[in-house]
């Protein structure tokens, strides 16, 4: 698809296409979260899609749109886990080849994962930036379609499918919290809730360690931050200093942005298994982590949280758990 305004007809198109691969997501009532905000506050979890996260809207619907050729040769691309893992899902279930290009700090329980969905896992360098420069090598040399984790076309209308939901379950939305990291899930969600509402408030969150959106929406363009380990390991990574599409869309459609430290994350997570009953990662978590911070508050009656992801490690959750009873 050549560089384009994404339509909302291209989110319901996408919807259409991935309803074999990817499943509506509930929408719940969190009583925990309405009692401490004054807000009816619901969870959209994605957490428990079929590979654990939102990702398999995008794959599938990127994947879906390939040409008999693409499938053929097979596809390639970079993740620190959750794409990744729904690039092998959809692939697997397709019959397509796909190669995953992992920076260092990626978490073994992830890279385990990808491959036991069928992915061929290549360790590429200490950031995502260096793994994405090693997929595109393989790309050249192998006849690969690269796939991108966020910044395309596909990938941003299957996240968008979200939104649809969204508007399905809860037509009387005020606002919707929105993990942020290279983009893809939040311009899509909120290209979808503004066609429908321009004074739907949208919120970004980010961690505090390696914010890179959020910071280059500051500097009004894409920059690169080094990377640092975090709980919220799925938002790691760089937009890309060539960024086409989520960058700008962020900026037209994200309403407001917010970082997360990582204390913050760990009790939203810890949270989420006591009171909620959810195994929800640190990505996962970080609109959780704004929600019970308060600072997401506004004059709202009903709010929405992205709940992305529930790939957590266990051994990490278990000792933030057993820490926050100890403290």
């Amino acid at each position: 698809m050549p560089l384009q305004e994404i339509t909302l007809q291209d989110i319901f198109i996408a919807a259409k296409s991935i309803s074999s691969l990817a499943h509506k997501t509930p929408l719940v009532l969190s009583q925990g979260l309405s009692e401490r905000t004054g807000a009816n506050v619901y969870l959209k979890l994605e957490n428990t899609q079929q590979t654990g996260s939102f990702k398999v809207r995008g794959a599938a619907n990127r994947l879906l749109n390939l040409t008999e050729e693409q499938r053929a040769n097979g596809v390639v691309t970079v993740s620190t886990g959750n794409h990744g893992k729904a690039t092998a899902y959809v692939a697997g279930k397709l019959g397509i080849r796909a190669v995953v290009c992992v920076p260092d700090l990626v978490l073994p329980h992830k890279v385990e994962a990808m491959k036991r969905l069928g992915a061929e896992v290549v360790v590429a360098g200490a950031s995502q930036d260096e793994a994405e420069a090693h997929a595109g090598e393989l790309a050249e040399k192998e006849g690969l379609t690269p796939i991108s984790p966020f910044d395309d076309p596909f990938i941003i209308a299957g996240q968008g499918t979200i939104g649809l939901e969204l508007l399905e379950q809860m037509p009387q939305l005020d606002a919707v919290i929105i993990p942020l990291s290279g983009g893809g899930l939040a311009s899509g969600i909120a290209l979808a809730l503004k066609r429908a509402n321009p004074a739907l408030r949208t919120i970004g969150v980010s961690m505090e360690r390696g914010p890179v959106m959020v910071e280059s929406l500051r500097a009004g363009h894409p920059v690169q931050l080094p990377e640092d380990r975090t709980l919220a390991d799925s938002l790691m990574g760089g937009i890309g200093l060539d960024n086409r599409y989520t960058f700008r869309m962020v900026q037209q459609h994200v309403d407001e942005t917010l970082l997360v430290s990582e204390e913050e994350i760990a009790s939203a997570m810890v949270y989420a298994l006591r009171v909620e009953r959810l195994v929800v990662e640190g990505g996962g978590a970080v609109g959780l982590a704004a929600a019970l911070s308060g600072r997401a508050a506004g004059p709202w009656q009903n709010v929405a949280v992205v709940v992305s992801g529930g790939n957590a490690d266990m051994d990490v959750l278990q000792r933030l758990a057993g820490d926050a009873a100890g403290g």
